[in-house]
């Protein structure tokens, strides 16, 4: 990464989960989404201490040889791991796909459950416990936290929009979502926009809300406008310990394109992110329903990270 623009930072609110003034929350939020699309979250509930162990267990996943996590390759269902260079986020400018290997875990659906027929569910792909002793554990149990803190922010942007505050809560909505948690783990190659290589390439998100939680390593950078010529990105600082926020196609939709868009790939994303130079992880938990995904946005932001 290029480290001579970092002065070119974006500047973000901060949505306080634990304030009382639910209007304040509001207003930050709404200013967040008609300006960038792009807002922190803080005191989500989540310990620290927890948020260092699912960093830990993605960083145990993988660290296991090529051979061990080939023998999770992702299913028809789209769960288990993909491989280095498998997604290719921006094939105009890339020279090749994504230096990032993921794995896909969704809400656990036995194979002999009617709803295991529906896209996007079924039972997921776990190593064994021989191998990752704890990992299912840590995984499942945040997928279930990530997921009430996108509920809690969910129920502000329905207030944002004018709603009822349990509008996102419907059954077909987050009441009953699909909700699946990415582990990424970012290469040592470092991106090279200006010969086409990336961490992640330059894309949007098509669903809802995108969560990012970070450590100290700067890598995510945002364009608030793709057609503007020269493009402008502006890197994202992490802040430990917060969510950075950002809105999908999805909702930009949904609110008649007045909210604004700046995401990855993922109906609800929680992201976690964790690297050490020049490497880097990031976790991704993603929901919604599947009738709501195949939506085109009204105004192109994209986002890509450097690392």
């Amino acid at each position: 990464m290029n480290f001579d623009e970092l002065n070119c930072m974006a500047a973000l609110n901060c949505i306080d989960l634990s304030d009382s003034d639910i209007q304040k929350s509001v207003s930050l939020l709404r200013q967040a989404c008609l300006d960038s699309g792009f807002f922190y979250v803080v005191n989500h509930g989540i310990s620290p201490e927890f948020m260092d162990e699912v960093f830990s267990q993605s960083k145990r996943f993988f660290s296991l040889p090529l051979g061990e996590k080939m023998k999770l390759l992702r299913n028809e269902k789209n769960r288990g791991y993909t491989p280095l260079l498998d997604q290719h986020l921006d094939p105009v400018n890339q020279i090749h796909g994504d230096y990032k290997e993921g794995y896909y875990i969704g809400v656990e659906v036995p194979e002999d459950d009617p709803q295991a027929e529906k896209p996007f569910h079924g039972p997921n792909l776990w190593p064994t416990a021989d191998i990752l002793p704890g990992w299912r554990e840590t995984m499942e149990r945040y997928h279930r936290e990530a997921l009430e803190v996108a509920r809690a922010v969910a129920r502000i942007i329905a207030l944002a929009l004018d709603l009822d505050g349990n509008f996102f809560d419907q059954s077909e909505m987050l009441g009953n979502p699909i909700a699946i948690l990415r582990p990424l783990h970012y290469e040592g190659k470092i991106s090279e926009p200006e010969s086409g290589i990336y961490g992640a390439g330059a894309h949007s998100d098509f669903g809802l809300l995108t969560f990012l939680a970070t450590d100290d390593v700067i890598g995510l950078q945002i364009c608030k406008d793709k057609h503007f010529e020269p493009q402008i990105w502006e890197y994202v600082s992490p802040v430990k310990g917060a969510f950075i926020v950002n809105l999908g196609d999805l909702l930009e939709r949904w609110s008649n394109c007045s909210f604004r868009l700046l995401s990855s790939c993922c109906p609800v994303s929680i992201v976690l992110s964790n690297a050490c130079q020049p490497a880097s992880q990031r976790i991704i938990l993603r929901s919604s329903h599947p009738s709501y995904v195949e939506l085109t946005w009204c105004r192109d932001m994209n986002i890509r990270m450097l690392i």
